[in-house]
């Protein structure tokens, strides 16, 4: 099974390479925007659903709180605010949807770029007979070796490939953030926008170019669906003050009346004429 969808994506791949007039990278952004079409049902639900709970964050963190030792009462009530196990499996499901995908193109990437006797001969068992003439392909994209790792080719546009991993991914994960006033979600909101992207800009550092090519255009689809969905999110938003610093804010100034103010006055007039 395994093989039979690596075979789908590897020979998928090199139709849009013949169809798109023999370029690797733009065979891969196509092939990335029909994966993030094809998942897109699963992604509007996936993002909606962690939109809702965010919003459900701090009434989630109230009832545990007030049934810490009644954890039977607690699902009941976590139940008829609309939060379940099953947002939890929501919040995963996508990104496991991808795993496999993202393993299958770069496996693909790397087999359709081979440039030695046993890569080609193992190339030459895994793709249809029509697609045999396109072997060797081009790999480069703007002097970048879509084959290698930025690591291996040494080519300063690699790595600026990284870097734009880096910074759609956190983007992304910024728009998909919803301000929050309680400072352990806060503080787990910032922790995710800095890892997600530091964890994927290392995978693309790693492995062959094409791959990080992959994730910068679908950071940018994801980028898109997110901004229809939900807007910019927390994109040019500051997370609210604690509750406490803000009851302390606001709290009214104390003011004498006025007549207090101009009796003290009338004492200390008096006070200094005994002086003289």
């Amino acid at each position: 099974m395994w093989n039979f969808f690596f075979r789908i994506m590897l020979n998928g791949l090199l139709f849009l390479y013949d169809s798109l007039g023999r370029n690797f990278a733009l065979s891969i952004a196509i092939l990335t925007i029909l994966v993030r079409l094809l998942t897109l049902p699963i992604t509007i639900k996936q993002q909606r659903n962690s939109r809702r709970m965010q919003e459900l964050q701090p009434e989630v963190q109230r009832l545990q709180k007030k049934h810490k030792d009644d954890p039977q009462k607690l699902q009941e009530e976590l139940g008829k605010i609309g939060y379940t196990s099953g947002m939890m499996l929501w919040g995963c499901l996508p990104m496991l949807i991808q795993l496999p995908i993202w393993i299958w193109l770069y496996q693909s990437i790397v087999q359709a770029l081979s440039n030695n006797p046993t890569q080609l001969f193992n190339l030459s068992k895994n793709i249809y007979p029509a697609f045999s003439h396109l072997v060797p392909l081009n790999p480069y994209f703007l002097g970048i070796d879509l084959a290698l790792s930025p690591q291996q080719s040494g080519n300063l546009l690699g790595y600026t490939l990284v870097i734009l991993v880096v910074a759609t991914m956190w983007l992304q994960q910024k728009m998909m953030t919803t301000p929050s006033g309680d400072p352990q979600t806060a503080q787990m909101n910032q922790t995710m926008q800095v890892t997600m992207p530091l964890m994927f800009g290392f995978i693309s550092l790693q492995f062959a170019s094409g791959l990080a090519l992959y994730f910068v255009v679908s950071n940018i689809v994801g980028i898109v669906i997110q901004y229809f969905i939900s807007g910019q999110g927390a994109l040019f938003q500051r997370e609210p003050k604690k509750s406490g610093a803000r009851e302390k804010a606001t709290m009214p100034v104390k003011t004498e009346p006025a007549e207090t103010v101009t009796q003290k006055g009338k004492k200390r007039g008096r006070k200094k004429k005994r002086r003289r």
